[in-house]
């Protein structure tokens, strides 16, 4: 299935007539297209849900083009970031040549279907803003984080879902819970793993989000168990490069303070909701998903 989404992707940017931006798109490290998956599972084989998905994540990986540059990152899961090999200038653009040839392909489809997607992109394009606002100051609250994870993250997987529902006339209420919900949980236990796993598994230095200013769940929930010269520690410690004594000292406090179990739990939370949304439809590739996501290696 997947296969063809990819194909899809290569036939699109041709379409431009530049072997070179080709040549650039296949450098980029891929993903496991979880938004083209969705699509496929909700909105079954047609000509018109491949093109979808493919179109979903010639978006999605523009966003992470423009996302490397903003974060300084000079890895993608593990690979190269195309800045890292590059430069920055080069990746804006790409990014910028995907938004657009996605758009292009997007126009043919019916308003409902476009307008979720285009908002999704305007949305997911605040977030980014926001992170980058947040990025600034240690941040302890816990409603503006899942506000920003929600626009940068979870609006493009729900619109996934809400405009394969659309697609195929299906219940858009259902899916955009589901979708909602998974993109969330999503993001939570990926800012669990930044903290619990190695730099091998992550395929970036573990602890990075800390480092570069990103105050997520797991931190908030710890700064607000602590005392308050554990406080003024952690706070120390926001947005410096840490050595090995810094990482222990912080995963002992997550320990104490179980706040990656409070984080795994929210996710687990958001999960569970998710599969209530969709427990109707007995689709059972969409519950491996989420189960998937969620029971990933601590």
């Amino acid at each position: 299935m997947l296969e063809k989404v990819e194909i899809l992707m290569i036939e699109m940017i041709r379409t431009l007539n530049d072997d070179y931006i080709i040549e650039l798109f296949r450098k980029i490290p891929k993903g496991k297209r979880l938004r083209a998956k969705l699509v496929l599972k909700i909105a079954g084989d047609s000509e018109e849900a491949y093109k979808l998905a493919a179109i979903i994540e010639l978006i999605h990986a523009a966003s992470l083009l423009h996302d490397d540059v903003i974060d300084d990152a000079l890895t993608r899961r593990g690979e190269d970031s195309i800045n890292a090999l590059f430069g920055n200038k080069t990746s804006i653009m790409l990014g910028d040549i995907l938004y657009s040839t996605g758009y292009a392909f997007l126009t043919s489809f019916p308003q409902n279907i476009s307008y979720k997607i285009s908002n999704a992109v305007a949305l997911l394009s605040v977030g980014e803003l926001l992170d980058v606002e947040l990025s600034k100051k240690f941040n302890d609250n816990e409603s503006i984080y899942m506000d920003m994870i929600y626009k940068k993250t979870a609006s493009l997987i729900e619109a996934a879902s809400v405009s394969a529902a659309m697609l195929c006339g299906k219940d858009i209420k259902i899916y955009e819970t589901y979708g909602k919900n998974l993109g969330l949980a999503f993001q939570i236990i990926d800012d669990v793993l930044d903290i619990t796993q190695d730099s091998e598994k992550l395929g970036k230095p573990s602890m990075h989000d800390f480092k570069e200013g990103k105050t997520t769940l797991p931190y908030m929930h710890m700064y607000g168990k602590l005392g308050v010269k554990d406080k003024t520690k952690l706070l120390g410690l926001f947005k410096k490069d840490l050595d090995e004594s810094d990482r222990i000292w912080i995963k002992n406090h997550m320990g104490e303070t179980l706040s990656l179990d409070y984080s795994i739990n929210m996710a687990k939370k958001l999960g569970l909701e998710a599969l209530s949304a969709i427990s109707v439809e007995n689709n059972n590739s969409l519950s491996k998903i989420i189960k998937e996501m969620i029971e990933r290696e601590f």
